[in-house]
């Protein structure tokens, strides 16, 4: 069973269709070992415990220094043992640390199709509004690896939605997480744990 745990900053909507999927099996060998905020508000730690999964709170506000953060941050993850971190609207950029010690072991998804609308800035309802406002016909969601950069991981999945002339950035927001969003985030998942994908030459291959 692969050790799953999803960091989550706010509503945790993608870590309910995560744990949807799971318990409805549509994706297998997956163990939801923990949830992860870095706000002590957020109601995907009420998911959590409505579902039996271990959930805790490791905020910026409890640390003098960002690195004593990061570091509390890393061992906190350690303790669960975990072989993938999902992060599923974490807004925290992830210590160096973390990303070497996790090598191709996170996973990420951003709200459009990379590598547009995306890098340093572009998250949340801020990508929608871009999207509109450049015009685009046609978004979608990327699932993706973390690296050192900023959405540059090799992408895993991606799902296209379609713009329509009266979407707002909410619309548009919403459209996207129901259509691509809770969607290939379980999927990506469920690829990793039943060991369909590799990274080769900084690319995701199926196997």
């Amino acid at each position: 069973m692969l050790r799953v745990g999803v960091c989550v900053s706010g509503g945790g909507t993608n870590l309910q269709a995560i744990i949807d999927k799971v318990e409805a099996g549509a994706v297998t060998g997956v163990e939801l070992a923990a949830v992860v905020s870095n706000n002590a508000g957020a109601y995907a730690l009420t998911r959590a415990k409505e579902h039996g999964i271990p959930g805790v709170c490791v905020s910026p506000k409890d640390y003098e220094t960002r690195g004593a953060f990061h570091k509390a941050l890393v061992e906190t993850l350690d303790e669960f043992r975990l072989d993938l971190i999902v992060l599923a609207g974490f807004l925290v950029v992830l210590p160096e640390e973390l990303i070497k010690k996790y090598r191709n072991r996170i996973i990420n998804i951003h709200p459009s199709l990379i590598p547009s609308f995306c890098g340093t800035g572009n998250y949340g309802l801020k990508v929608h509004e871009s999207v509109l406002g450049r015009g685009v016909k046609v978004t979608g969601a990327t699932v993706h690896f973390v690296d050192e950069g900023t959405d540059t991981g090799p992408i895993i999945l991606q799902k296209a939605v379609a713009v329509q002339d009266d979407d707002t950035p909410k619309s548009l927001q919403l459209r996207v997480m129901e259509e691509a969003e809770w969607e290939i985030l379980p999927e990506a998942i469920g690829l990793i744990a039943n060991g369909k994908i590799r990274v080769e030459d900084g690319r995701v291959v199926r196997v």
